[in-house]
């Protein structure tokens, strides 16, 4: 028999889905960081999820999702991102509150009210961040956006996504204006970990690159 999976290792898979969908090796630090969680709490979990056979564990490479664990953690993704869509199109909670209250939701959503949630809401693709609603079976769409922080100079493209769904962080976004569906173009990228100089809506803006890691675009060629 499996063991059931409890609200408190949940928040564990979705982490880890979240910072593989970054496309980062998840080190036991930045998971701890991301839970806002002690490194040695951390640990430890990750020893029982080991155990559970939802993550394997290699020292000094990193943690992952094992299927199993990436079936759990995408189902719980699906929840919170149809919520999200909810609430913004149909309750008009703003973009930075999203996230936040969907958490309340995700847990206790059952399979045919998550089915209906869905069919009510034309089964959409994305939340309204932009980040890809799982299917019903845990697959995920491919995407071709890559980070903003990885882009050169000169090349443009569109944000499709942003991965951090941190109020503050979405209301900075928001008030340069660079949120999902806006064309960017890289002027400049500064070296020695500098900034990145973007520009968008006839307007420039200097990202570090802890917020350039978080902007998911896709490259243009014109």
């Amino acid at each position: 028999m499996e063991t059931k999976i409890t609200a408190g290792v949940e928040e564990y898979l979705e982490a880890l889905f979240h910072l593989e969908e970054e496309n980062r090796a998840v080190q036991t630090k930045a998971l701890a960081e991301h839970l806002k969680l002690k490194p040695a709490s951390v640990t430890e979990m990750v020893k029982r999820l080991t155990a559970q056979k939802l993550v394997t564990h290699t020292p000094y490479k990193g943690v992952y999702l094992t299927e199993r664990g990436r079936t759990a953690a995408a189902a719980l993704v699906r929840r919170h991102r149809l919520s999200e869509r909810f609430l913004a199109d149909m309750l008009d909670v703003p973009w930075d509150e999203l996230h936040d209250e969907a958490c309340k939701f995700e847990h206790v959503i059952s399979d045919k009210v998550e089915r209906k949630l869905s069919e009510a809401l034309g089964n959409p693709a994305t939340c309204p961040h932009g980040n890809p609603i799982p299917e019903a079976d845990g697959t995920v769409a491919a995407d071709t956006a890559e980070p903003l922080v990885g882009m050169s100079a000169r090349s443009k493209g569109r944000i499709t996504r942003i991965t951090n769904e941190e109020p503050e962080f979405l209301q900075y976004l928001a008030n340069l204006g660079l949120m999902p569906d806006v064309m960017v173009e890289i002027e400049e990228v500064a070296p020695f970990g500098g900034p990145i100089i973007v520009k968008a809506r006839g307007a420039k803006y200097a990202l570090g690159r802890q917020v350039a890691q978080h902007i998911f675009v896709k490259p243009s060629a014109s």
